[in-house]
């Protein structure tokens, strides 16, 4: 069944793939923020365990309302660890880092989404795209206001 939204195949198949990318990054950083809040240890151990649930909760959410948005226009949604690796800009974390590395690399998560996010936005502006637009500014804000919060704690 054709889709008839206003927007041309072309232009839904450019669209999906930069969502993909974003779905890539945003998952892979929930998986990331969700290994820091079970391993985070040291002195501040309660204040990152609580930062780190409230952003991986965020995050959960963000992969289906991205992942959503691709199915509105008409394609599927990567959703495997080997599609997310090869989509992600995101670096996953295998190994055992201290609590200030965990926020480092969680702030440089945050900021890479923004990035991602912003890079998508001329091919929707040039569609008129405006739902997509909008999930787009509104997890630029979310990511935007995470790496600020990040950024803080990092702050001597």
């Amino acid at each position: 069944m054709s889709i008839q939204i206003g927007l041309t195949p072309e232009q839904r198949g450019q669209i999906a793939h930069g969502l993909a990318r974003l779905l890539a990054d945003t998952y892979t950083l929930y998986v990331k923020t969700h290994n820091f809040h079970w391993n985070v240890t040291g002195a501040m151990f309660q204040t990152l365990h609580q930062l780190f649930e409230g952003q991986y909760m965020e995050l959960a959410e963000a992969v289906d309302l991205i992942a959503e948005r691709i199915r509105a226009l008409g394609h599927y949604a990567p959703g495997s660890y080997t599609q997310f690796a090869q989509l992600s800009s995101i670096r996953e974390e295998t190994g055992v880092v201290d609590a200030k590395e965990m926020i480092s690399q969680l702030l440089e998560g945050q900021e890479t989404i923004v990035r991602t996010a912003r890079s998508i936005v001329p091919t929707v502006t040039d569609a008129h795209d405006e739902p997509t637009l909008d999930l787009l500014t509104q997890r630029m804000q979310a990511h935007e206001k995470n790496a600020w919060m990040l950024r803080s704690l990092l702050m001597e």
